[in-house]
Formats: structure tokens, C-alpha cells, sequence
């Protein structure tokens, strides 16, 4: 069955009908989600979720847009103490955003870092936002990655072939969400296309970016079904193959989930 390797099930779009969205899942052939975390003030959030369902997993995480106003965001033992859990299987989500800088961009560098930091102390992948910032992602996570070994993954992936390159080259991994099924989207299907079989996951990034063909609807998990028969197409690959490709690489990523 198919995991989404990233949703928001905290958010009220979802958490409002969480028995529903998770049995729509189920019937959809999806039976594992990471929720993600977005601050620390309120990371006992998906944590919760997590506790009360089986088949969700957790990550601890200050987004950049959340770098500002999160006071704990650089404190890299802030991260370790919040992630002290056995179904946190990841830190993040974590990163750059340059489209609408939320917050200064050297406070969403220092706190990227700091996570990083945690990721590796703790043997746990970070989970990476990165948009409009690919050579600085990019020339971090190279900088990081000499400083100690980490793996990760580009979640959400809507950037350049560039760096989907550099990251791969340091084993990271590319997550495709329902924009690999817009119109638009052709330099990412071409990515796609590229990655590295072993390298590829799924998501939704619910509660956005439903993919065709549940555009304007609220994203849940069960829509991962739809990002996965896109890949499966664009690589020429079946459905099958793709599931137990994308589920593979998955585990052993957010290795914690097989614990």
C-alpha cells in the first residue's frame, strides 16, 4: 500500500474529520502518514495524532515561514527534547522560502541548521522546504553535510533540476506532491523523470495542492493514489511497481517507522 510521506493532519481541513480522512485513506489503498510539524509551540499536536492512531508517524519541525516568531527555532536542543519520541521518525519540516520571506532569511538559515544539527545528533532525516532558494539550499546543505554526515528529503519538490541534483549527490531524497500533476508542471515531471529510482517518495502535502483531478478541493492523504499513478506514467513504470518502489524507499528513509 502507498504512504504519504507528508501531510498536515493537524490542520483543521483535516484534523476537524480525522476518522474520515484516515478511512478514505484506507480505501484508497494509502495505510501510512507522517504528519508534520511546522513550530515547536505547538508540536504535542501531530504528536498526539500520532499517539492515537497505529499508522501515523510524526516529525518535529519550525518551518521557515515560522522562523520569526518562534523563539525556540535556532536552539538546537529545543529540536532533540521535542523529538524524544518513538513515532517521531523525522525533523522538520525545515528550510528556505524566498517566494514570501515570512520571516529574515538568515534566521531561516540559522534555524535550517540548527535542525540539521538535531537531525544528524539524532540519526533522523530532515524533512526540507525549499522555494526560490535553490543555490542557497543547495550550498548549505553540502556546507552541512561536511560538517557530519545527515540524510534528508526534498519534500514537496518545486524546484530546479540543480538542485535536485546537488541533494541526490549527498543521498538525499525528492518527494512529489499533486503538483506533479499540474499543467504547468513540466520541469518537475521532467525531475521526476531523472531521480534515481531509490530515490523517489510521495506525498500530498494535505490540506494543499490537490492533484488533478481533485483541483480545488482540500488535499488529504487518500489523493496520494493520484500523485502515484502520474509517476508511475511519466516513468513507465505500473502502478504496483511504483507502490512498492515509493514504499521502499520510504522505510528505509524514515527507517523509525519500522521499528
Amino acid at each position: 500500500m502507498i504512504i504519504d510521506s507528508h501531510a498536515h493532519l493537524d490542520y483543521p481541513e483535516l484534523s476537524d474529520d480525522l476518522s474520515g480522512v484516515l478511512m478514505r485513506a484506507h480505501e484508497a489503498g494509502v495505510d501510512r502518514v507522517i504528519s508534520i510539524g511546522v513550530k515547536l509551540s505547538t508540536a504535542d499536536r501531530p504528536r498526539a495524532i500520532a499517539e492515537a492512531h497505529d499508522n501515523v508517524w510524526f516529525s518535529v519541525g519550525v518551518h521557515p515561514h515560522e522562523a520569526a516568531n518562534e523563539d525556540l527555532a535556532c536552539d538546537t536542543a529545543a529540536f532533540l527534547k521535542a523529538a524524544d519520541h518513538p513515532k517521531c521518525v523525522a525533523i522538520g519540516e525545515a528550510g528556505l522560502d524566498y517566494h514570501y520571506d515570512f520571516a529574515p532569511r538568515d534566521r531561516q538559515a540559522d534555524s535550517f541548521r540548527a535542525q540539521i544539527a538535531a537531525a544528524r545528533e539524532l540519526d533522523l532525516p530532515i524533512i526540507v522546504h525549499a522555494r526560490e532558494a535553490d543555490d542557497d539550499m543547495a550550498n548549505i546543505i553540502e556546507e552541512e553535510m561536511e560538517k557530519g554526515a545527515f540524510t534528508g528529503v526534498l519534500h514537496c519538490f518545486s524546484s530546479g533540476p540543480e538542485l535536485a541534483r546537488r541533494a541526490i549527490d549527498v543521498g538525499f531524497y525528492v518527494s512529489f506532491s499533486g503538483i506533479l500533476t499540474f499543467k504547468s508542471a513540466d520541469e518537475i515531471r521532467q525531475v521526476a523523470m531523472t531521480t534515481p529510482e531509490n530515490r523517489i517518495l510521495v506525498e500530498t502535502d494535505a490540506p494543499y495542492l490537490a492533484p488533478v483531478p481533485m483541483r480545488g478541493k482540500s488535499n488529504e492523504p487518500a489523493y496520494t493514489r493520484h500523485t502515484l499513478s502520474k509517476l508511475a506514467e511519466i516513468r513507465g513504470q505500473s502502478e504496483s511497481d511504483m507502490i512498492a518502489v515509493t514504499r521502499a524507499n520510504t522505510l528505509r528513509l524514515f527507517s523509525r517507522m519500522e521499528a
